[in-house]
This record gives structure tokens, sequence and C-alpha cells, in this order.
């Protein structure tokens, strides 16, 4: 009996042990879960906060190579906390100006600072975006971004574009004026003077002197260099743009100017040279056939004897042979007369084309080439803004065309 109180009592212990416990666990506050425990599934690890990629969204200043611009951007502090900002290069026409960093950085304003300018890495994008100009500017589309990534989003697409300045107004017009200045004094020596005339006094009052093949040349390739040098510098602000094969080419064209002008001095001074030869000779045969007349005359005026008409013959032989000598040499100084007085110009393109015998291919081949190198020249610069390198072979074969031309001045009449 007393057995079994004892087991109820521990019974009612334990029961009474246990809905204590339980009460006390749910009297416990319960923590409420994590926004981001919340919003993950159990298991999965969080992911680290993405800041908004910035946006374009003003421009201040002109979009002109060698010019300073301001770019505007949106939320460029939050994304510069986990990237770095002066990295950030233009992107025109969705090409990227690699190495054009900002000069100055305003994150809290979202502002970049640049210096357009041409590098080593970016001359091929600037050359692509400037070249082959056709109007002094022209839209493009604009943004900021990683030099090695992508652009960022821009209010400066192709329906919203920027104007970018090709060629400078102002110093368009001073390079223009310069260029044309240059070109019209040109024209005007060359048609006026004999700048790149046959040297010497002119043929007849009134006309001009032919026009010669070495020193057109020479003209060509200085008008050409200079204007493209200038064009060149309008685009680019580049100075130091003339090439190693630039000076080769123009050293061919001074040195068949040169070549010629010495062969032909050569020429001009053997004819000087026989001119007085000829005309001392004229004198010592007049002087001859003066004394032989004074001898005759004498001869007559004395009695005659046998020894006196030996005398008169052979005196009059020597008359005769001193008069055809005479005639002679009068004929030879008209020859000679003649050809140092030069024609006068039968215009530009028969003048270097051809010579006293007529058109002569070694003429006409040093000018064919001399036009097809110009035209390749333009169009390098047009295009390109670069002087154009032409291949040693290239001024191997120009050298070749000079080097024949001068080689037949040596038998060419003038």
């Amino acid at each position: 009996m007393q057995t079994l109180k004892v087991v109820q009592l521990a019974t009612l212990l334990i029961i009474t042990v246990s809905t204590a416990l339980a009460q006390g666990t749910t009297q416990e506050p319960t923590a409420s879960p994590t926004p981001t425990a919340a919003a993950q599934p159990a298991g999965t690890p969080l992911q680290p906060f993405v800041p908004p990629e910035p946006k374009v969204v003003a421009l201040i200043g002109n979009l002109e190579l060698d010019d300073i611009v301001e770019i505007n951007l949106q939320n460029l502090e939050a994304w510069a906390e986990t990237n770095d900002p002066s990295k950030l290069v233009p992107y025109i026409n969705g090409r990227a100006i690699k190495g054009n960093y900002p000069e100055e950085l305003h994150l809290a304003r979202g502002r970049l600072i640049y210096h357009l300018e041409i590098t080593p890495e970016n001359k091929e994008v600037w050359t692509d975006l400037l070249g082959a100009p056709d109007h002094i500017r022209r839209p493009v589309t604009l943004s900021i971004g990683l030099e090695n990534g992508s652009a960022f989003d821009t209010v400066f697409l192709r329906d919203n574009p920027v104007i970018l300045t090709v060629i400078s107004p102002v110093y368009g017009i001073v390079a223009l004026l310069v260029i044309v200045t240059t070109l019209i004094l040109l024209l005007w020596l060359a048609r006026k003077t004999n700048i790149i005339r046959e040297p010497g006094p002119p043929p007849t009052p009134g006309k001009r002197r032919p026009y010669n093949l070495g020193r057109a040349q020479m003209a060509f390739w200085f008008f050409l260099i200079y204007s493209s040098y200038v064009a060149i510098w309008l685009v680019t602000a580049a100075l130091d743009t003339i090439t190693a094969s630039l000076l080769a080419l123009m050293g061919i064209s001074a040195g068949t100017a040169l070549g010629e002008a010495l062969i032909d001095n050569g020429k001009d001074t053997a004819k000087t040279n026989q001119v007085q030869d000829l005309t001392a000779e004229r004198q010592a045969v007049e002087q001859s056939i003066s004394q032989s007349e004074t001898d005759l005359d004498a001869i007559s005026a004395a009695p005659a004897t046998s020894a006196d008409q030996s005398n008169r013959d052979a005196l009059n032989r020597q008359l005769t042979d001193s008069r055809t000598r005479l005639g002679r040499i009068d004929q030879q100084l008209r020859a000679l007369n003649a050809q140092q007085s030069a024609p006068a110009t039968a215009g530009f393109l028969r003048d270097v084309l051809s010579d006293a015998s007529g058109y002569s291919f070694h003429r006409f081949q040093i000018f064919a080439w001399t036009i097809v190198l110009g035209i390749i020249f333009i169009s390098s610069v047009y295009n390109n803004l670069t002087m154009p390198e032409f291949s040693t072979t290239l001024l191997g074969l120009m050298g070749l065309s000079a080097g024949t031309y001068i080689g037949f001045k040596f038998p060419e009449q003038k």
C-alpha cells in the first residue's frame, strides 16, 4: 500500500515538472527573422550588393581633337566604390579612345574632365573618325567606359548625337587662304616668269621660253607636300609628318632638275665656246683677206714680171680659199645662233613632253609616273591623314625614270 502511494507521488511530480517546462518554453520571445534571412532560402549564400552602372547625361565643351571637354555621369560615385574611375576613356561612335584618361575626377558631382589628344594607342581610331572629311563637322555618338570593357549607357545615341568638329572653322579659313594664296602665286609666277621655264632671255619680245620638265616636277612635289603638311596639321595638330620616303622623293625631283640644268648648262657653255672660237677665226680670216687684197693691189700697181704673175696667182688662190672659209664660218655661226635662241613656248604639255625632235617617250614616262604617285599621295593624305610611306621599290622606279630622262638629255637637242 505504501509502495503504491510512492509510485503515485512520483508520477504526479513528473507530470508537474513536464508541464512547467512546457509552459516556460512557450513563454520565451521568438526572434524575428532578418530581411536577408527571409529573402534567402535555407542554405543559399548571400549575394554582394551591385551598384547601378553610370550613365552619360551631359557634355560641356566642344568635342574636338586637342580640346578640353567635361562629361557628366549619373551614379559615378557609387560605381567608383568598386571600380577604378581613373581608367575611364571616351567612346566615340562606339570605339574606345584608348590611353585618353581623365585629367580631373569629381566623383561626388559625377564630372570627368578630358583633354582629347592623339596617342599611339588611339591614333588609328582618330584617323577613322577624322579621315576623309566631307564637312568641317560630323555627328557622332558619345559615351564613357573602361578601355578594355564596354561603354556605359548614354543619352548621346544616334537619335541624339553630338557634333564632332573635324576642322576648326577659324584655323580652316586661315589655312585655306594660305594654301590658295600660295597656289595662285605659284601659277602666276609659272605663267609670267621663268620659275619653271627654260633659263635665259625671252626668244622674242612678248613671248616666253618653253616650260622645263625637271623644274615643273620639282614645283609639283613642293606644292603637294606643302599643302598636305598644312592640311594634316589643321586636322590632327601633328607637326612631325614628313617621312623619310618623302625626303627621298623630293631628292629625286630636285636631282632631276639639277642634273638637267647641269647638262643644259654644259651644252650652252660648249656652244658659247664654239661661237667664240668661230668669231675669232672669222676675224683672222677677214684680216687675211684684207691683207691678200692689199698685196694684190700692190702687185697690180708694179710693172708685170713672171715672178709677180706667180705671186698674183698664189694670192688669188689664197683669197678664194679665205672667202670660202669665211662663208662656212658665217654659216656655222648662223646655225649656232639659231640653236642658242630658244623657241617660244608651245603650251605646257607640248613643252614638257617634247624636245626639238618632237615628242619623247622618256619625257612621257617620268611625267606619267609623277601624276600616278601624286594621285596616290593625295588619296593617302585625304583618307589616312598621314603622308604616304613609299616603298624603296617604288622610289627606285621613280629614280630609274629620272635617270633615264637625264641620260637622254645628253644627246637631246634643246
